[in-house]
């Protein structure tokens, strides 16, 4: 009877041959049970489809560098590069060359070369507004930020803001008009839409132009671009109100109660949802006995005292009306 004797030797050469040949890119079929191979995209695998045994994994995706998220965007949605942004003129799209004076290592340029790149970088600056209307866009989106950062608003309602000023210039709405005025107005109809809105009056506070010609510029961009801006909702207020007078938990609940109590009953048609939030905010604290004043209370928030005192009685009148039932 013959026998054949392996070495250890041989025993470990055949291993590694065993897992050169799973390893490798070509194999089609896993070496344990013949199976298929196949490529998991999401892991970054290769694994066998009947025992599931993994020859590869880590590996580098070398396909198309985009996502298709419809029909013609896939080369609309590139996944290289920084994400496109409507507050710049440009979209983001534009190269920039930066300003520390050093090389790729990490070293001091030297003279020459220092004053080459400050020319080159003069002349970026020119060619990234090549016209008027980018100049104009610039400028707008400037401001937009500012006033943004000033109020606390958040990103997209600035990108929404930076939507509808660009809809404005392309329809040729600006000639004969203040920028900034625009610009706020812009940003008040974004911050109305996205649920987070301020008074004009806040808004006037931030700006550089006075509340008139905002009044008038928010108008004007409501109707010639068809903006569907609904009602400011009083409730809205209400969070921001209860932070700047720091009231407690069970006053911002009770005031939210009574301002939920006015919209069922119709209370609230016709008068200033800011007003009614402030109105709210120190009725629940009187019946919380917090003890705001109604001068405390107007000085926080751009609300009158007349109007808090006008309105607060109505909003109690009504929520005892609905406490009694």
């Amino acid at each position: 009877m013959n026998t054949t004797t392996v070495s250890a030797d041989d025993g470990e050469a055949t291993r590694e041959a065993a897992s050169e040949a799973a390893s490798s890119p070509e194999r089609t079929s896993c070496p344990e049970c013949d199976g298929r191979v196949v490529y998991d995209e999401e892991h970054g695998e290769r694994a066998c489809a009947e025992c599931g045994l993994v020859l590869d994994d880590g590996e580098i995706d070398r396909g198309p560098e985009w996502r298709d998220f419809g029909d013609g965007e896939s080369d609309d949605r590139s996944r290289v590069g920084a994400p496109t942004s409507e507050l710049m003129h440009d979209k983001g799209l534009s190269t920039t060359i930066g300003w520390q004076n050093k090389d790729a290592y990490g070293n001091s340029l030297s003279q020459q070369k220092r004053t080459q790149l400050q020319r080159l970088r003069t002349w970026d600056k020119r060619f990234r507004t090549k016209n008027a209307q980018e100049r104009n866009l610039k400028q707008a989106f400037g401001e937009i930020e500012r006033m943004a950062s000033a109020l606390g608003l958040p990103d997209p309602c600035r990108e929404t803001a930076g939507v509808v000023y660009r809809r404005a210039v392309e329809k040729e709405l600006l000639p004969g008009r203040s920028i900034e005025a625009m610009t706020t107005a812009s940003l008040y109809a974004a911050a109305r839409q996205h649920g987070t809105p301020r008074t004009l009056d806040t808004f006037a506070s931030v700006s550089r132009v006075e509340k008139l010609p905002i009044q008038r510029a928010y108008r004007y961009l409501s109707q010639e671009l068809g903006l569907a801006v609904e009602p400011a909702d009083p409730v809205q207020y209400l969070r921001q109100y209860a932070s700047r007078l720091q009231v407690s938990d069970e006053a911002e609940r009770v005031a939210r109660d009574i301002l939920e109590t006015a919209k069922a009953r119709g209370v609230h048609s016709g008068k200033s949802p800011a007003g009614l939030a402030a109105a709210a905010v120190y009725a629940a604290t009187r019946l919380t006995n917090e003890g705001l004043t109604q001068e405390t209370v107007s000085d926080a928030v751009p609300v009158s005292e007349v109007t808090i005192r006008n309105r607060y009685q109505e909003l109690l009148d009504v929520y005892g009306e609905h406490g009694d039932r």
